[in-house]
């Protein structure tokens, strides 16, 4: 039995790693091309003998280049499925641990080569940005990464709460109803939120639109995101420096700095 730490790193992947495979697809020029014609249902699922269908998942239907992501839930369909004979092994697979032990069953090749390798190529160019140590040189991967990010701590902390993460649901519990965000100046498409209230969590990407958010991390630009998103920069220091400015109270901002830092422990161990 999966214990309740492999649960719910396996949940991050589910609810917030696995979903910015359909960001990349459809924002890199290259990969959403190789998507233009495609319809299929793609799967990763990890087996576990306590889920309802035998296994946990979350499955793309993708269809002329768009995509629809299902988080945290089993399709019966799938064309392409990546199967892990366990949550543990596959949240070894995720955190960098390849091998013949961590490899998944690979479903549906056959019947759809060209899509699974185009998957497959989405899935290294996640793994590529997330596991980066340096930022990337040229500007639309350096977007493209700064979101990723935002999309998996927002998603991340919302799911981490959903899954009865202690101290996460304690502080939503406690919440009014409350607008956290994160923010980059002058890239308003490069945006993330988390709203909160009595227990209950949603994740959004965009900026929120029907009220000012209680709180946002804002940065002065994408290299100053990356500094604090890759822990490469100190976070007082940029603060100091106006890098870093924080739309509201401090101490929110190392509340959310610290549930920030939970998502990467258990999104890369």
């Amino acid at each position: 039995m999966a214990s309740r730490e492999d649960f719910l790193t396996n949940k991050i992947f589910l609810c917030a790693v696995l979903p910015l495979i359909k960001t990349i697809a459809m924002d890199d020029p290259k990969l959403a091309k190789k998507f233009e014609h495609a319809h299929a249902v793609i799967q990763v699922s990890a087996k576990d003998p306590d889920a309802p269908d035998g296994k946990f998942s979350t499955h793309f239907v993708v269809n002329s280049g768009e995509w629809i992501c299902h988080t945290d839930k089993v399709a019966t369909n799938a064309h392409i499925e990546l199967e892990f004979k366990s949550i543990e092994t596959m949240n070894a697979f995720f955190k960098g641990k390849i091998g013949p032990a961590t490899l998944p069953a690979m479903k549906g090749i056959a019947k759809k080569p060209a899509v699974f390798a185009a998957f497959m190529m989405t899935l290294l160019k996640m793994s590529s940005l997330l596991t980066a140590k340096e930022p990337p040189a040229d500007e639309e991967t350096k977007k493209l990464l700064v979101k990723c990010y935002f999309y998996l701590l927002s998603s991340g902390i919302s799911t981490l709460n959903k899954q009865g993460h202690e101290e996460i649901h304690n502080w939503t519990l406690k919440s009014p109803d409350r607008v956290y965000a994160w923010a980059v100046n002058g890239y308003p498409e490069i945006s993330a939120y988390i709203r909160i209230k009595a227990g209950k969590s949603k994740a959004g990407r965009g900026t929120y639109k029907r009220a000012l958010p209680f709180f946002t991390m804002r940065f002065d630009s994408l290299d100053s995101a990356l500094g604090i998103l890759m822990g490469t920069a100190d976070m007082l220091e940029f603060t100091k420096a106006s890098k870093l400015i924080m739309d509201g109270a401090p101490e929110f901002g190392a509340q959310i700095g610290a549930y920030m830092m939970m998502v990467g422990d258990y999104a890369q161990g």
